[in-house]
């Protein structure tokens, strides 16, 4: 397994005809909709605002404080931890748990305002192979420099989250290589504390201490 090949991506946004005007309705909808949707509220921001960090960590904590003004239930979906989830399922299980014993708490008392109701979206991302191949740790940090955000975005959260590998690929390959340390290092990363090019700086130093 010495051989890495990046790729890259590109996300078509689809809007699904589902909304909420509370948070029962949003509970509901969190149940039915593709996993594409809960993988795309809870990781657009960070792939869009890639040169920020983002504030609120996930869609469904923002429309909770802006449009919905609950803000206890805004502050328990921003604590849900992404990296924790090593499926969408897990990660859709939790939300519902989150909005559920929301719900059984404090009612349903709350909605937001005409024109501000949370429009549930998906995406459909094609993935394709780049130009660049490597094969040991120092043609991967020399390639590292230089691949697009998108190649990134999908080797570090695609893979892990929406393709149900377990793991980001940088870090499989890193194992597959012996660099278990280092695969484990990059695994733990947390994608919410870093903007992606800070994210792709830590990556470069922890490869350099293991090269």
């Amino acid at each position: 397994m010495s051989e890495f090949r990046f790729y890259s991506k590109l996300d078509l946004t689809i809007l699904l005809g589902k909304k909420a005007k509370n948070a029962r309705q949003l509970l509901e909808e969190m149940k039915v909709v593709p996993d594409s949707s809960i993988y795309y509220h809870t990781h657009r921001f960070l792939h869009l605002h890639h040169y920020i960090t983002p504030q609120l960590p996930n869609d469904f904590a923002q429309w909770a404080f802006n449009s919905l003004n609950d803000d206890v239930l805004g502050e328990q979906l921003a604590s849900i931890d992404v990296v924790q989830h090593e499926t969408i399922k897990e990660l859709r299980e939790r939300f519902i748990e989150v909005v559920g014993n929301h719900l059984g708490s404090n009612g349903n008392k709350l909605e937001a305002p005409p024109g501000e109701e949370f429009y549930f979206l998906g995406c459909q991302t094609f993935v394709f192979p780049t130009e660049h191949v490597v094969n040991d740790l120092r043609e991967f940090l020399s390639v590292l420099e230089h691949v697009t955000i998108n190649s990134l975005y999908h080797h570090m959260f695609d893979a892990k989250l929406r393709l149900g590998r377990g793991e980001n690929d940088f870090s499989a390959w890193f194992r597959g290589l012996g660099k278990t340390e280092l695969a484990d290092e990059v695994k733990k990363l947390d994608p919410y504390a870093h903007t992606l090019e800070g994210l792709r700086k830590r990556i470069t130093v922890a490869v350099r201490r293991y090269d």
